[in-house]
This record gives structure tokens, C-alpha cells and sequence, in this order.
């Protein structure tokens, strides 16, 4: 019973947890709302794009930051590349540093 009562306890590191995995999920947003805005502005008038409405650009961009392969080709131009390169990068940075953030916690353990 003592042991249940030490698992359901919520200590310092927990909230050190959530609080990073929660400024990561916000940042996030943020950077998933920025590259939906530029690829719709930079890939609207690409001729042979699938990304007509600022809809499609936030579905793009979403699942570029899922880390998903998505129906809607790769963008055209060079700066929606860019664009898409980057938050293809964001995508993996924060997978590993969840994945560090996670671990570190686990590290810690019963103190």
C-alpha cells in the first residue's frame, strides 16, 4: 500500500515534465499556425500546387510536423521548400528532446 501511495505522489519533477512537454506542444502551435500562413502565402500561386486554401496549408504543415507522409505534394517553390525543410527539422528536434526530457525524468527515479 505504501507503494501505491509513492506512485500516485506528484512531485517537483513531475511538474518539471509537464511543464516541458508543455511549452513544447505550445511552441508548436505556434510554429504549426507560422508555416501553415507562409507556405499558403508562398505556394498559392505556384503553378501545379495542391495548395489552394489556407486549409490545405494547415493540413501541409500539420503533417509535416507529425512527421506523416501526406496525399499533397511537396511545395514548388524554392522558399516553401525551405519553409517545409524547417519544420520538418522542428518535427525531429522535438521528438529527441521529448524523448531526453522523458528519459531524464525516468533517470531521476525514487529519490
Amino acid at each position: 500500500m505504501d507503494e501505491l501511495g509513492r506512485l500516485m505522489q506528484f512531485e517537483e519533477r513531475h511538474r518539471r515534465l509537464l511543464a516541458r512537454l508543455g511549452l513544447v506542444v505550445a511552441t508548436t502551435v505556434v510554429i504549426d499556425a507560422g508555416g501553415a500562413v507562409a507556405v499558403y502565402f508562398l505556394e498559392r500561386h505556384a503553378k501545379g500546387t495542391e495548395i489552394k486554401s489556407l486549409g490545405d496549408a494547415l493540413f501541409f504543415s500539420t503533417v509535416q510536423l507529425l512527421t506523416v507522409s501526406s496525399q499533397i505534394k511537396n511545395p514548388l517553390t524554392s522558399w516553401g521548400r525551405i519553409v517545409d525543410v524547417l519544420l520538418e527539422l522542428w518535427a525531429v528536434v522535438v521528438v529527441a528532446g521529448s524523448a531526453g526530457a522523458i528519459a531524464a525524468f525516468f533517470q531521476q527515479g525514487d529519490t
